[in-house]
């Protein structure tokens, strides 16, 4: 396991920018994938974007255009660039972390929370 501990949420308004960071802590192997998640009030927590390592992304349709994850392999760390935000942005943002890179591990933070006023 490693530690994560996100930083940058907050209040924004209607097409408003926020950028997430979340710093992993505590690991001797390299960390696999990184990504982060959501969840809004009484819904499932819904992937947002990955990395891989090589910095290849996979983003879920609704964000596609509008956020950029990326990640800094020496600093261990890992972002999302939010563009464009819309109401339905609002939730609470979860980092995860596949540690160590070869196990099918995940490790969590315990969230930021992203409101956007419409």
């Amino acid at each position: 396991q490693v530690q994560l501990v996100e930083s940058g949420g907050g209040l924004v308004q209607t097409g408003g920018s926020l950028r997430l960071s979340c710093a992993a802590s505590g690991s001797i192997l390299p960390i696999g994938n990184m990504g982060w998640y959501r969840q809004a009030p009484g819904k499932q927590r819904e992937l947002v974007a990955t990395v891989t390592r090589n910095s290849n992304a996979n983003y879920a349709d609704s964000v596609k255009g509008r956020f950029t994850i990326s990640r800094d392999n020496a600093k261990n760390t890992v972002y999302l660039q939010m563009n464009s935000l819309k109401p339905e942005d609002t939730a609470v943002y979860f980092c995860a972390a596949n540690y160590p890179f070869y196990a099918n591990n995940w490790s969590w933070g315990q969230g930021t929370q992203v409101t956007v006023s419409s």
